[in-house]
């Protein structure tokens, strides 16, 4: 199972928030560079970014801290966090990163979800951010009225090549992942799917590997690496040899 340490931008500096939320957030000393040359040091191959300024304006705001990530490290990187256009998605492929994440985007307009995965195939990684089975969007401050599993079948066919699913009630409380609700979406979904949102231990990383489900592909890592209730040392050793 692949391993995706997280890092989260906000203000150029490392960052975790509690369920989405702005106001409820951690600052770590460690600078976004510094800590994803500390998971490669660690011997990670893969790292989930979301570009918090760009969620909440639209902008590739954190592109340039995201692109030295990219030319210092040999990592297979996914970016989320704010791209609403194809120019944004050119400017993170163009970057060298291995997905880019569509969210909000992709849920208010599928018609721009098909279009990015003609244009950039096995590029685009789709971002279902759910509370309460209910896809959320605009960071996770608006619900879309739209059934997480029931919007999965309408896009399904479109090409995305991953499928992150956050379920927002676990993220950032380390209280572990949904792992009923991922594995649903995981036997709907025609690509990969990562479990993200809640991993709180070892004990869950082992739980998803349990789940033995096929199209379940990794797991993001956040808060708990942040806070030490998970050791670099200790993660590295589940991932798949």
């Amino acid at each position: 199972m692949k391993i995706f340490p997280a890092i989260d931008i906000k203000d150029k500096k490392c960052v975790r928030l509690v369920k989405g939320d702005f106001d409820n957030k951690t600052e770590y000393q460690m600078s976004p560079v510094e800590q994803a040359g500390k998971y490669k040091d660690h011997g990670f191959k893969n790292l989930h970014i979301v570009d918090l300024d760009g969620a909440l304006t639209g902008e590739t705001v954190n592109l340039n801290i995201i692109q030295e990530i990219v030319n210092k490290f040999d990592l297979k990187i996914e970016v989320g966090g704010g791209v609403r256009n194809i120019d944004s998605i050119q400017k993170y492929a163009d970057a060298g990163v291995e997905k880019v994440i569509l969210g909000s985007a992709a849920i208010k307009d599928k018609i721009f979800l098909k279009e990015a995965c003609i244009k950039f195939p096995n590029k685009i990684a789709l971002g279902l951010d759910a509370k309460d089975g209910y896809l959320s969007v605009s960071g996770w401050k608006e619900n879309s009225n739209q059934l997480t599993l029931d919007y999965l079948n309408e896009v399904n066919d479109y090409g995305a090549s991953r499928l992150i699913y956050t379920d927002i009630n676990r993220d950032g409380m380390k209280q572990s992942p949904n792992f009923e609700e991922t594995s649903k979406v995981a036997d709907t979904s025609n690509c990969p799917v990562i479990i993200s949102g809640g991993v709180s231990s070892i004990d869950d990383i082992k739980k998803a590997k349990e789940l033995n489900n096929k199209n379940i592909e990794g797991i993001i890592v956040g808060k708990a690496i942040y806070d030490g209730d998970i050791k670099l040392e200790e993660l590295v050793k589940e991932l798949d040899a």
